[in-house]
């Protein structure tokens, strides 16, 4: 399960950049992932994880501006299509486990 989070931020002001660069900070320190500039994602084993995740941005959400989030599970995830460039394979972004024995 993934919770996508889209936003678009005003940066005119001093104090608006200062909230934008807040949010995006906080957004990669609590494990979200930029696909994209505003863009990011988190990967999220259930959905009581992932409401969790919801409610934890809804806290920290700027004060102006526009944030969206979206919650889709692995395998709507799995079908999105790049039409150009392709996948940042630098990061591991998947729920697949790794076992050594």
């Amino acid at each position: 399960m993934r919770v996508l989070v889209f936003f678009d931020l005003p940066t005119i002001t001093s104090d608006e950049r200062k909230e934008y660069t807040r949010f995006r900070k906080f957004l990669l320190k609590i494990g979200f992932i930029m696909m994209q500039e505003s863009v990011y994602s988190k990967l999220a084993l259930n959905t009581t994880v992932a409401d969790a995740i919801v409610s934890n941005v809804r806290k920290n959400k700027p004060s102006a501006g526009l944030v969206q989030l979206l919650t889709l599970t692995e395998k709507q995830f799995s079908k999105m299509e790049f039409i150009v460039g392709e996948k940042n394979s630098h990061v591991i972004d998947s729920d697949e486990r790794l076992i050594d024995l």
